[in-house]
């Protein structure tokens, strides 16, 4: 590399610590890890049982920062996530309660089983890091990231989420179920004891900042800045897309492909970053004219758009 990013070692750190817990699943760890050094939000949808608050609680483990854990249910209220104001009798006064939201890393576990309502409480602390309560506004220390989980829509007791939320979402992944021996090895890892009681942080809050900092300087070529937005515009024209990839997810693929290239050891990006992370960072995003919902659908989309749009040459280094 040309450019020294001291900061880059922790990467490695941070794959193999997750490795301790997590078995053959580095390809979502590295998505996970490019998208909390990008300063973004991830959702991992899939069947219970197949390891996503597993690898959440994983990620927070590893980096030593608050965590705070919410179990959305159809009951929540959206103060349950904010805060709220009360009465303190002692002090004669209103006094602020922070809600769990206030924290580094947040684990929105099964957010689909809360109604719409108390999910949009999350959307003003994603988009802008910030909680506002009775016209108030605190904002949220750095980082903030939110990993959320979800069961698939079809699972009874969820509600749908709105566009506006996972639009939120820099990735929507999915972990699928594993490999026969990736199974046999989650069995041997887990029989006595599990790996996460033991797992400690090899890296602080701060050092996320300093990555993503360093990531912020990758080099990225015009012809690929042209290249992410060719996809996108490709996606508002589909025959079966009633709204395409906005504006803010070609703000994030920008985001998301310089911290990828990071994670990989360079200092620039090269159109196949681009390829690997259009089906994640888009893909959730798109609103069909059928009204179907299936995940699986809009990737092929976006998988059909990237077939169809020229993938730029060039010497992509500075």
């Amino acid at each position: 590399m040309d450019r020294k990013f001291i900061y880059q070692e922790k990467v490695k750190l941070i794959r193999d610590n997750i490795g301790k817990v997590i078995v053959g699943k580095e390809e979502v760890t590295d998505l996970i890890l490019t998208a909390v050094i990008a300063g973004g939000h991830v959702l991992l949808e899939d069947v219970p049982g197949t390891g996503k608050t597993m690898t959440a609680k994983s990620f927070a483990r590893s980096i030593d920062a608050d965590f705070n854990r919410i179990q959305f249910t159809p009951d929540m209220l959206p103060s349950d996530v904010t805060g709220i104001n009360y009465y303190n009798q002692k002090q004669g006064e209103f006094t602020f309660k922070k809600g769990p939201v206030f924290s580094n890393i947040l684990l929105a576990d099964e957010i689909n089983r809360a109604t719409p309502r108390t999910q949009s409480a999350l959307l003003e602390c994603m988009e802008e890091r910030q909680v506002t309560v009775d016209g108030i506004t605190t904002p949220l220390n750095k980082p903030f990231i939110v990993i959320a989980t979800e069961n698939p829509i079809e699972t009874a007791g969820t509600y749908e989420l709105p566009e506006a939320q996972l639009d939120r979402f820099l990735f929507m992944l999915s972990f699928g179920y594993p490999e026969k021996n990736e199974e046999i090895g989650i069995l041997k890892r887990f029989m006595e004891t599990s790996p996460l009681d033991t797992l400690d942080s090899v890296c602080s809050g701060e050092d996320i900042i300093n990555m993503g900092r360093e990531a912020y300087d990758v080099y990225i070529h015009d012809l690929i800045l042209g290249y992410i937005v060719d996809i996108a515009a490709k996606s508002r024209t589909h025959e079966n897309v009633a709204i395409g990839v906005s504006p803010r997810g070609t703000l994030n693929m920008v985001n998301a492909v310089r911290a990828y290239a990071y994670i990989q050891g360079r200092d620039f990006v090269v159109p196949e970053d681009v390829v690997t992370l259009a089906p994640y960072t888009f893909a959730h995003r798109l609103v069909l004219k059928r009204g179907t919902k299936k995940s699986e659908l809009k990737r092929a989309i976006i998988n059909e758009v990237l077939g169809t749009v020229q993938v730029p040459t060039e010497d992509w280094n500075r």
